[in-house]
């Protein structure tokens, strides 16, 4: 049997406030800054990866450190800049 892809949607928002341990209030002010970005069913229903839960868990720890929203988007920004360079330097050399 195969892995399932990280990047794959198949959460509701329920489960990944479950999972992750977040409430989904805050799940959805995630979305609203622009911190994580689920994929949407046809019908509109948010849905989550591992990936996505992974992010969460980036933002609530960051968040713990005491860094507020705006901080976090700059924080996650840069993070996501960094491995993309990364990606294309390992794309280089193959």
């Amino acid at each position: 049997m195969s892995e399932r892809d990280p990047s794959m949607p198949v959460y509701g928002i329920a489960v990944a406030a479950q999972l992750s341990g977040v409430p989904e209030a805050s799940l959805r002010l995630f979305e609203a800054k622009g911190l994580v970005t689920p994929a949407r069913s046809d019908g509109g229903t948010r849905r989550y990866s591992d990936d996505d839960l992974e992010r969460i868990r980036r933002v609530t720890g960051l968040r713990v450190e005491g860094i507020n929203i705006v901080g976090i988007r700059r924080v996650l920004d840069l993070e996501d800049e960094n491995a993309g360079l990364r990606d294309e330097l390992a794309d280089g050399r193959s």
